[in-house]
């Protein structure tokens, strides 16, 4: 449990607030539902996204970049990017794959291939959704390798949300199956206190150089 013991180091440099909040939400977390992004280019979108993710006890998104990088607008996240991890990996059908060997179910969020309702879309196992570009949505390729597509219902002429808009509908919606269904599907023990120590160093102005320094000093 190396990573606990990082952060009852890091610990001590914490406000009593910042600590508080760390322990509180900690344990609700979950990467039980991973958004991933396709090469999303309005970084307002990128922001809102994080936010919405991080509202629904969601603490981690893959941004798959090619022409665009995944850079969120500060002022829009609320600080919310502290808490959610980005991992950033090449907007290609070989990092959707990779996610799929980490156990997790692709689900493209687009209305082909006979999609699945959101309302009527059942959860059991840990699921990718796959969000498209502001322009184009889900890359054919992606839709095609997809174990599913899920669509969210829509009742006026148009026919489609903002790639923001449509994130946070879907990662709400699938928090809320999640509450009722009596899987557990909260982080490992492991993951969580790995979670902690990034929390832990991104509220702290010298975090990682405190980081650096304890894990120097305890090999």
């Amino acid at each position: 449990m190396k990573n606990q013991e990082i952060f009852q180091y890091l610990q001590q440099f914490l406000t009593e607030e910042r600590l508080q909040k760390i322990n509180q939400f900690a344990p609700e977390s979950s990467d039980f539902v991973l958004p991933v992004m396709e090469d999303i280019f309005q970084f307002r979108n990128a922001a809102a996204i994080v936010r919405s993710v991080e509202a629904c006890g969601f603490h981690k998104i893959v941004a798959m970049e090619s022409e665009n990088v995944f850079n969120p607008n500060l002022r829009v996240t609320k600080g919310a990017e502290t808490w959610v991890e980005v991992e950033k990996l090449p907007h290609s059908l070989e990092s959707i794959s990779e996610i799929k060997k980490r156990g997790y179910k692709i689900v493209a969020v687009s209305p082909e291939k006979n999609a699945t309702l959101l309302p009527d879309f059942s959860i059991s196992e840990p699921v990718a959704l796959v969000f498209g570009t502001e322009k184009e949505g889900v890359t054919a390729e992606i839709l095609d390798f997809a174990d599913e597509t899920l669509a969210i219902p829509m009742y006026g002429f148009t026919r489609s949300f903002n790639v923001s808009v449509a994130a946070s509908i879907c990662m709400y919606e699938l928090k809320q199956k999640l509450l009722k269904s009596g899987i557990d599907y909260k982080l490992s023990k492991e993951k969580m206190w790995r979670m902690k120590v990034r929390w832990a160093v991104n509220s702290l102005q010298s975090g990682e150089q405190i980081l650096a320094k304890y894990l120097r000093e305890n090999p």
